[in-house]
């Protein structure tokens, strides 16, 4: 994160961008089963933490249609970080663990708050704040789209609190990752 002035907020300073995302996306939809498999396979040797914690969801009651959901969730991340150019180290569990304990808490302290315009300047600020808003952006979407779909067809669980954690987990712990260049 880099100052733009001394008296101003912290500006976020992404390494995905709309381009990256968008060539994700692209890609990912374009992908018949066996490229999204072979894509898996490589999610499972680079950033196996990652694919478990979308594959752990039907243990927690999940249904396997939203376990879809959040694996082409990840398999966008996965392939906007492969866009990015640059080299992602493993993320951890230890990582994800801090990551959703820094949600958790975000989500609480907004929520803790009686004023509803500061609850919502909170969550505003997060937002805006967030390191890699491209990619938040996609799965923000994402996880609405399947929400609106979910509420359609009146299939709502107790479950669907997981998918969402487990989708912002994944794209804060790409955020909060030391990355670097490729080596070429």
């Amino acid at each position: 994160m880099e100052r733009e002035h001394n008296d101003t907020a912290l500006t976020p300073t992404g390494r995905i961008s709309v381009r990256h995302v968008a060539a994700a996306m692209k890609k990912v939809q374009a992908m018949d089963v066996a490229q999204r498999v072979s894509l898996a396979d490589e999610i499972f040797i680079k950033q196996p933490n990652l694919l478990a914690s979308c594959l752990v969801q039907p243990r927690l009651g999940v249904d396997m249609q939203s376990v879809e959901v959040l694996l082409n969730i990840l398999l966008v991340c996965y392939q906007a970080m492969k866009e990015s150019g640059l080299e992602w180290p493993l993320i951890s569990e230890d990582d994800q663990e801090r990551q959703m304990q820094r949600m958790v808490g975000a989500v609480k302290f907004s929520q803790d708050i009686l004023d509803p315009a500061l609850a919502e300047a909170a969550r505003a600020q997060y937002l805006a704040n967030h390191p890699e808003q491209p990619l938040l952006a996609f799965v923000l979407s994402e996880s609405n789209t399947w929400l609106r779909d979910l509420a359609r067809r009146q299939t709502e669980s107790e479950a669907d609190k997981f998918v969402m954690m487990a989708s912002i987990n994944l794209v804060n712990c790409i955020a909060y990752a030391e990355s670097r260049p490729l080596r070429a």
